[in-house]
């Protein structure tokens, strides 16, 4: 397990840690970790005395850095003085050292939309003092709660086959196995990260269990509990977190008081009440189950996708004419691929447990990994529309430049986990496409830019494609009018806002002639599309099998 002397052998030869910015940051020598857990337990003995609870949340990233700031940020109810005291506790790699002096110097580690995140950030560190940042386990020792927001992941071994996948939870052991080693037994460890069903009780509450009998604590009863994110990235991303319902359940009677009782400390549990189960599969089970729901229904909608592309209905219009009932108003269009860190992967982690952790060997799950697999290879349709459009103006997509508008993979936000865009550049760079790339909310595309070694080294879907080496080397174009200039097509990948403004004539002069246009999104309405048609454009669509009836009568006019 981890210790001071492992940290320090965990550093990279380079010994430096460098944030998107570019800014090098040295990271911590072997002697450096002694006087950081001296000023930690400085600062802590100071924050006791004002009564204040003392919270280490694990992995600073896209959910455990809000989180972190969310709970500083909480005030005591009767009061109004805030009574937490947080440490954010990441891990000294290269990859994430640099979010630690980030922190402390009161600047949010991750990108968001949310005006919300830097101020929020900013006040704790600097007005509030109620949050700081370290990277030795040792803080794991002063912990009155500890919240982990570990990685857990799902890994694909072959594209559009979710079952030939498995879980990945060996940095989430890893973790717990430290915990286990440093934290006191009074201390509430909650798991805040998606997490197979069964992993609170068969996985983590054995680890920390023999750690403790390890340190001769053999009567002590891990205090275990879970309670699941709903993070959506955005406008709301500070919002979906302390104003927005939670699902909590612990181990045993005292975690599950302990769970609620923080968790009603920090959220706005008055208008968003808790809802407390008996049990952490419960829990476990309630994320999967709902995230597997909203990817099933999508990946419900791509078969009648194709169905209307073949038979002349306009999928839009259909779904806009179903969604007028109100017990049917949630459909939504799924667009060129389901994105995002939980759709594309939860339901996988059902699959894994019940064959692993439970040991059952027969197969129960049919629709919950078909629509993974669906939702996954949406995106090749894409690229054939591609093909197709540009065959029907005399090109082929290995000699065509191609623009796709948006990497990200929902509106308006600047998120590429799992885009479904990221499938379309890797099958037309398969093909041969030369491709540029604009997203008004994307600075660097990671998942490209650094595809040998994000999320992990061998873990890019690059894996899946041939010719992927010179994908690597594209780069965001922060102009549209240059992204657009001479393009053989243009793919409306993302419904941002500023995608859906663009008329046909602005497209057409910013291209510089007459362009094929591929329709993601249901983006284009008809007058729109019969613009495109009328300025000698082709157009395509998914879902949208009526776009050749408004062919046929703008080239009959």
């Amino acid at each position: 397990m981890p210790d001071t002397q492992a940290q320090a052998k965990e550093m990279n030869e380079a010994n430096v840690s460098v944030c998107p910015a570019g800014e090098v940051f040295p990271l911590p020598t072997e002697a450096e970790y002694e006087k950081e857990f001296v000023r930690l337990k400085e600062l802590v003995a100071a924050q006791r005395e004002m009564g204040r609870e003392i919270v280490v949340v694990m992995g600073v990233g896209f959910v455990g850095a809000v989180m972190a700031g969310v709970v500083a940020d909480s005030t005591d109810k009767k009061t109004g003085e805030p009574n937490k005291f947080v440490i954010g506790m990441q891990r000294p790699s290269v990859r994430s050292y640099w979010k630690i002096p980030y922190l402390n110097r009161g600047v949010a580690p991750v990108e968001a939309e949310d005006p919300e995140v830097a101020p929020l950030i900013e006040r704790c560190v600097k007005e509030k003092k109620t949050l700081i940042a370290t990277y030795t386990y040792d803080a794991l020792t002063l912990a009155d709660v500890v919240v982990v927001d570990v990685q857990c992941d799902y890994d694909k071994e072959s594209f559009g086959d979710c079952r030939n996948g498995k879980a990945d939870i060996a940095a989430l052991e890893s973790s717990l196995g430290v915990i286990g080693e440093k934290v006191s037994p009074d201390c509430m460890v909650l798991i805040e990260t998606t997490v197979p069903p069964g992993t609170t009780e068969h996985v983590a509450y054995p680890i920390m269990k023999k750690a403790f009998e390890k340190r001769g604590l053999k009567d002590a009863e891990p205090q275990l509990a879970h309670s699941f994110e709903r993070v959506m990235p955005g406008r709301d991303y500070v919002a979906s977190i302390r104003d927005f319902w939670r699902v909590c359940s612990g181990v045993n009677d005292t975690a599950r008081a302990k769970v609620e009782a923080f968790l009603s400390d920090v959220l706005n549990v008055d208008k968003f009440p808790l809802t407390v189960l008996d049990k952490p599969i419960e829990s476990e089970t309630c994320k999967i189950v709902e995230n597997s729901f909203r990817a099933t229904i999508l990946a419900f909608l791509d078969e009648w996708s194709v169905f209307a592309e073949r038979n002349g209905v306009d999928l839009i219009k259909v779904i806009n004419a179903i969604k007028v009932r109100p017990t049917h108003n949630n459909l939504i269009f799924p667009g060129p691929g389901i994105g995002g860190y939980c759709l594309p992967k939860d339901g996988g982690l059902g699959v894994w447990a019940y064959h692993t952790l439970m040991g059952f060997e027969d197969d129960i799950f049919k629709i919950t990994p078909m629509a993974i697999d669906i939702n996954d290879t949406r995106s090749l349709r894409v690229a054939r529309l591609v093909r197709d459009g540009l065959r029907n103006v005399g090109k082929i997509v290995a000699a065509s430049r191609i623009a796709i508008l948006g990497a990200s993979y929902r509106e308006d936000v600047g998120d590429t986990r799992y885009s479904g865009s990221e499938i379309v550049v890797r099958k037309l760079a398969e093909m041969g496409g030369d491709m540029v790339i604009h997203d008004p909310y994307v600075s660097h595309w990671w998942e490209l830019e650094k595809q040998d070694t994000y999320p992990a080294p061998g873990h890019s879907r690059a894996r899946f494609f041939r010719n992927q080496e010179e994908v690597k080397d594209l780069r965001m174009h922060k102009d549209l009018q240059t992204a657009l200039k001479g393009a053989d097509a243009v793919v409306l990948a993302v419904r941002h806002q500023a995608y859906m403004e663009l008329t046909p004539d602005q497209v057409v002069e910013m291209v510089g002639g007459p362009t094929v246009v591929v329709d993601c999104f249901g983006m284009l309405d008809d007058d729109k599309i019969a613009r495109y048609f009328e300025l000698g454009c082709e157009v395509k669509g998914l879902g949208r099998g009526h776009i050749k009836r408004i062919k046929t009568r703008v080239l009959e006019k």
